[in-house]
């Protein structure tokens, strides 16, 4: 990612918050952070062999859930399982494209033959093929952005909410940024797939809340994965770009984890339809 329009990223698209931060991670106990707060259940995160995912799967699993990860690749998938093991961890995983129909189904029919149902989806798959003017994106770079980042994330609950009915209900939670409320610079089409994202968690919330199913969404700031490695891998870029932050670091995956793990949780029963954003004190809202 070029280093100017970065720079011009964390200068113009956010407002200052001119509250002094902290330099370090705030003390304080994990949310929802019973081991046995979801014990019996089972969740699937997509995308969960690393970053986000990964760590969504470790905070679930830590609270006694057993999960279903998934990536693209064989060697990941039996790397973070691998992983998920060795931290006493419930862990079933399998390859997965959600942008096709049948490794959807496919994921869902495993999941449900070898766990027995599905309480938890954690929709975290997203892809950026694009880098550039807005102006410049193709029908196919949209084409893709939008197949896998919102239309798989709404097909994928489609698959999942009957078998959330067959349980008594359950809790979907999308993984959406902060570039569905202020589009970053150079990746438009991106950005706008992550606020489509906030529009279909208020779209099924009402739906699904007959069903006793709570759909809600999580919005990022910048966090330390490879997907964001452009962003705080620059020293220059990272310095520029905490003057916009309360919190003056880069956010951690472990950090995401733990507010996803808490909406999936009886502490969280009274809540749908929402965004919690996680981006350190930057403001963003629509």
């Amino acid at each position: 990612m070029d280093k100017v329009m970065l720079r011009c990223f964390v200068s113009r698209c956010f407002l200052t918050n001119p509250v002094a931060g902290q330099t370090r991670k705030m003390s304080g106990g994990s949310l929802a952070g019973s081991p046995s707060s979801l014990a019996g259940k089972v969740a699937i995160v997509t995308a969960s062999t690393d970053g986000i995912g990964l760590a969504a799967a470790q905070a679930l699993g830590q609270r006694g859930a057993h999960v279903v990860v998934s990536s693209r690749r064989q060697s990941n998938v039996d790397k973070a399982v691998a992983q998920l093991q060795s931290e006493k961890i419930q862990v079933t995983g399998t390859t997965c494209n959600v942008g096709k129909s049948e490794d959807r189904e496919r994921l869902v029919n495993m999941t449900v033959e070898h766990c027995g149902g599905i309480d938890i989806l954690v929709s975290n798959a997203a892809v950026n093929p694009f880098f550039g003017n807005i102006m410049d994106s193709t029908a196919a770079v949209w084409d893709k952005i939008l197949d896998v980042n919102v239309k798989a994330a709404f097909l994928m609950t489609q698959l999942v909410v009957p078998h959330m009915e067959k349980r008594g209900g359950g809790s979907v939670v999308f993984v959406s940024s902060v570039a569905g409320y202020q589009p970053m610079q150079a990746l438009g089409p991106y950005s706008v797939s992550k606020t489509a994202l906030l529009g279909l968690t208020r779209a099924l919330a009402p739906e699904l809340a007959q069903s006793h199913i709570r759909v809600n969404c999580v919005a990022p700031g910048v966090i330390k994965t490879r997907f964001s490695q452009a962003l705080w891998q620059d020293e220059d870029i990272v310095d520029e770009f905490k003057k916009q932050l309360s919190i003056k670091r880069v956010g951690e995956p472990e950090e995401i984890g733990g507010v996803i793990a808490f909406l999936c949780s009886k502490d969280a029963s009274y809540i749908t339809g929402e965004t919690i954003t996680v981006t350190g004190g930057m403001s963003c809202r629509l």
